[in-house]
């Protein structure tokens, strides 16, 4: 009789579309920061790059369509650790992260949670990038919301209690924090995930603000996660 394989401790899944600069540093700080027996899933959807082959060195690469929430969705069906680790392809985790949520679950009301935020490299001295950390994370610690660059964490018990990620085109992250915390406790880490500064330095840092602020104000007025997805493709072709 063969042997059940035994499953990883965690699966770190982190959706792309044409991301070759980013995913082989984001897949080497996640197996710096989770461990060797973590399992790293990639769910591409559609790069026309080369992120597939780069990604195929060091984790294994799943196809789909495109959609953050249904290639999360993928990615997690196909995946077999005990706590799930939802990656954005240009975030990199903080060294501590793996004790950081073995600590969280030793709660057993912990059914997920989230890093700090931050932007990579890090800021050497208070500036807009420093107001932006400070102003995220006081978002964070009030309402123990989170977005998909601070490495959402959630145990696979409470990931199948929930129903799973929504498959809308925005705002997947924010409702999963939100359904969370409805079954049990959403930790707060004290360990930093970094983002890189590309999506503000590329559009303009305060226009990029000021449009994630509107699209967050409306989504808490219950306008259409697809609405907002509509506007806010709109706006960035016009850029």
């Amino acid at each position: 009789m063969s042997e059940t394989p035994e499953r990883p401790p965690y699966s770190v899944i982190i959706p792309t579309l044409d991301e070759e600069s980013e995913i082989e540093p984001a897949l080497r700080s996640a197996r710096d920061a989770l461990g060797e027996k973590a399992e790293l899933i990639v769910v591409d959807g559609g790069s026309r790059d080369r992120t597939r082959s780069l990604a195929r060195r060091l984790a294994r690469v799943i196809e789909t369509r495109p959609g953050r929430g249904h290639q999360l969705s993928a990615g997690v069906a196909e995946s077999t650790g005990h706590v799930l680790v939802l990656l954005h392809a240009d975030t990199h985790l903080d060294p501590a992260t793996e004790s950081a949520i073995a600590g969280a679950l030793v709660d057993d009301a912990t059914v997920g949670g989230c890093s700090l935020f931050g932007v990579r490299p890090a800021p050497s001295r208070f500036g807009k990038y420093r107001l932006l950390e400070a102003a995220v994370n006081l978002r964070t610690r009030l309402f123990r919301t989170a977005t998909g660059d601070q490495a959402i964490f959630v145990t696979r018990d409470a990931y199948e209690r929930i129903g799973g990620i929504p498959d809308v085109p925005l705002f997947e992250d924010v409702v999963l924090a939100r359904s969370l915390r409805g079954c049990g406790r959403f930790a707060i880490l004290e360990t930093t995930a970094r983002t890189s500064r590309r999506r503000w330095e590329s559009k303009g840092f305060w226009k990029t603000v000021a449009l994630h602020w509107l699209l967050r104000a409306g989504f808490a007025a219950g306008v259409s996660p697809r609405v907002l997805a509509r506007s806010y493709s709109s706006v960035s072709r016009r850029r």
